[in-house]
């Protein structure tokens, strides 16, 4: 499309407010949000009181003498963002479709703000270094990577471990959900993945860019504040458990070294994890990841930058500090590896493998041929997701 200064735009519908360094500009048609500097907002107010493409270059010229203005550029940018709606009287036409939220909505506001209220983040806190006092104090309550093994039966063991990670993976989102709910905002839940292997539940939390920064923490934190009182709840259930309760006692110490994992797992802020938005939105730096990846492609020469996404004047600083904090998030899923995952799975083969040559009417022997089965599917969706990766990376 050919645009001059004498083309006519006329923008969607935007709503926008002025954020610590920036705006968050939304599209309220579709409920997409963008992060643009001042002298966007003026050209888009500008361009909605249609005025000539030509006068408003030159008016930003002369407000802005530090900047490089170049609006036909800047509007082939909002055409390209979905965000014009007409070019010279004719429809702009895009392939994208409503992407707003409208989930979850029979959930009444009053009952989410039971649990999700001004005290949410300060309890958390509470929670946290509770939690945290009772580890340290009683290492009986430090979790074993032989946690999960309760029974003789390996299938029996990662099923019902399985069964319990699904719950509380359930219970962690809804603590997203109800403070959405809590602010009267709608919800939606989706499946991804982390790391090529883990399977988990995402909440759109899009919707929290209508709130003020500083409301935005209960939506990010209101999984790990389920979390937290779950764990104080099990806690405190262990240690009241009577003696000859085996088998309760162990369901207890899986939802114990469950949350114990996924809680560390959540300082992993090199992905995008509820306390890398945390980061992010403490900073009002939007696209930590992406701009920290690009800064180490300037010393890593096999990483390629994002092209999409560039650094605000004066983040530098805080994408250094970033870098620093994903290496230490790196670290802590080293520790995940070294003490638990890897720990589980020689585990499993020490003690299922043996069997895999014993009699087939033997019923460890199927024992140990469901585990060598499920072990050899996950290695072929790790190496299947890799191929993926680079093949779509490359491209």
């Amino acid at each position: 499309m050919k645009l001059s200064f004498d083309t006519k735009i006329l923008l969607h519908e935007l709503h926008y407010r002025k954020e610590k360094k920036h705006f968050i500009v939304e599209k309220n048609s579709t409920g997409d949000f963008y992060e643009m500097p001042e002298i966007c907002i003026e050209a888009i107010e500008k361009i909605n009181q249609q005025q000539s493409l030509k006068k408003i270059e030159e008016d930003l010229i002369l407000a802005y003498p530090q900047e490089e203005v170049d609006l036909l550029s800047f509007v082939q940018q909002l055409i390209e963002l979905e965000l014009v709606k007409e070019v010279d009287g004719e429809e702009v036409f895009h392939d994208g479709i409503n992407q707003a939220v409208s989930g979850f909505t029979w959930l009444p506001s009053s009952f989410a703000r039971i649990l999700f209220n001004k005290a949410t983040i300060p309890l958390l806190l509470l929670l946290f270094l509770v939690n945290l006092l009772l580890f340290i104090t009683d290492h009986r309550l430090m979790p074993h990577y032989t946690d999960i093994f309760l029974f003789q039966s390996m299938i029996s063991n990662m099923g019902l471990y399985m069964l319990i990670s699904l719950v509380l993976i359930i219970l962690h989102e809804l603590g997203h959900i109800l403070a959405l709910r809590s602010y009267d905002l709608p919800a939606s839940v989706s499946v991804g993945h982390r790391m090529y292997i883990l399977v988990v539940a995402e909440t759109d939390l899009t919707a929290a860019w209508k709130l003020e920064a500083p409301q935005r923490y209960r939506l990010f934190l209101g999984g790990m504040f389920i979390d937290q009182l779950l764990l104080l709840a099990a806690i405190l259930t262990k240690l009241s458990v009577p003696a000859g309760e085996e088998l309760f006692a162990g369901i207890i110490s899986i939802v114990i070294l469950d949350i114990f994992i996924k809680t560390i797992y959540q300082c992993s802020i090199y992905m995008k994890t509820d306390l890398y938005y945390v980061l992010e939105n403490a900073t009002r730096c939007y696209n930590l990841m992406e701009n920290g990846k690009n800064d180490l492609a300037n010393w890593i020469p096999y990483l390629k930058k994002d092209s999409t996404t560039a650094t605000f004047e004066g983040e530098e600083k805080m994408v250094r500090i970033y870098g620093i904090f994903s290496l230490i998030g790196v670290l802590f899923t080293f520790s995940l590896f070294v003490f638990y995952f890897i720990p589980q799975v020689t585990y499993i083969l020490k003690t299922t493998l043996p069997h895999l040559v014993d009699p087939v009417d033997n019923p460890y022997f199927w024992d140990a041929v469901a585990i060598v089965l499920q072990l050899l599917i996950m290695a072929g969706l790790l190496l299947f997701t890799i191929i993926k990766s680079k093949k779509s990376s490359s491209v």
